[in-house]
């Protein structure tokens, strides 16, 4: 029989006996509920950010997520997995977002057509140079005014601009770019944007798990994958092993902080 024992961090220890949802003696504390984002949840936190780490980082439904902490004693429903990705998905994304790194000076802008409930939209997307997805973007059009929504979204918060900009033969980028960021150095030439076509790869595996989009929720859903995905999917060729386990170890740490934050202290 096995209980979870949440350890320090987002993954989950699991021993002893089967897992009820009953919140250990250790984790229902007034102090620990008071102001916090899992105020009212019978689950530790642990398990919680672990569901919603689950779904994002692999390309996996609310289904498998549910057998997957069923094998190991915690009894929940795919429905509260869903539950819990919609009310947490974009506190940890946005997390992550603040405590990521500057992104490099290189950024690689794409678009791609998807369908939403049968209708044509497309995903823009911007991926800095090592790979990680910087923000996503849905829209029903594919003109200047699109480019320019795009960008203008992308750029809002940042104090710093890239040195470089590269996309596809898409005339609306440099339309766009010219009216936001007119100094920004600008490449147009093929295959050079390939850092953003294999950035795409991802979201087609979830595209196609999910059977084609079928709502507007299609937006949030993509761009939270997108940033949690890439957070973790690190290029294991960039580097040697000791470096790689470093990194991953580092990128734990941080994912345990910003599940934290929502923890009243």
């Amino acid at each position: 029989m096995i209980i979870c024992v949440p350890k320090q961090g987002g993954i989950v220890r699991l021993s002893g006996k089967r897992c009820n949802g009953t919140v250990p003696a250790a984790y229902s504390t007034d102090a620990h509920l008071r102001l916090s984002l899992y105020h009212r949840h019978r689950f530790p936190a642990e398990i919680i950010s672990h569901c919603v780490w689950l779904y994002f980082r692999f390309t996996l439904s609310f289904r498998a997520v549910e057998e997957m902490l069923a094998m190991r004693g915690v009894a929940l429903t795919d429905e509260t997995v869903r539950e819990w990705c919609l009310k947490f998905g974009q506190s940890y994304a946005n997390g992550l977002r603040h405590k990521s790194p500057r992104p490099g000076d290189r950024w690689y802008l794409d678009e791609v057509f998807i369908r939403i409930n049968g209708r044509v939209h497309y995903l823009w997307r911007a991926v800095e140079h090592d790979g990680d997805v910087m923000d996503i973007m849905v829209q029903s059009r594919r003109d200047k005014r699109a480019a320019k929504k795009f960008f203008r979204k992308l750029i809002k918060g940042l104090r710093y601009v890239p040195l470089v900009l590269i996309t596809d033969k898409l005339e609306s980028y440099s339309a766009a770019r010219d009216e936001v960021r007119p100094g920004v150095e600008y490449r147009q030439r093929k295959y050079q944007h390939n850092g953003a076509e294999h950035a795409l790869q991802p979201t087609r595996w979830r595209e196609k798990l999910m059977s084609r989009f079928k709502s507007a929720s299609a937006h949030r859903c993509l761009s939270l994958f997108g940033s949690i995905t890439s957070y973790f999917r690190l290029g294991r060729d960039l580097s040697r092993a000791g470096g790689y386990r470093e990194v991953v170890k580092s990128r734990f740490v941080t994912w345990e902080e910003v599940m934290g934050a929502h923890t009243a202290a």
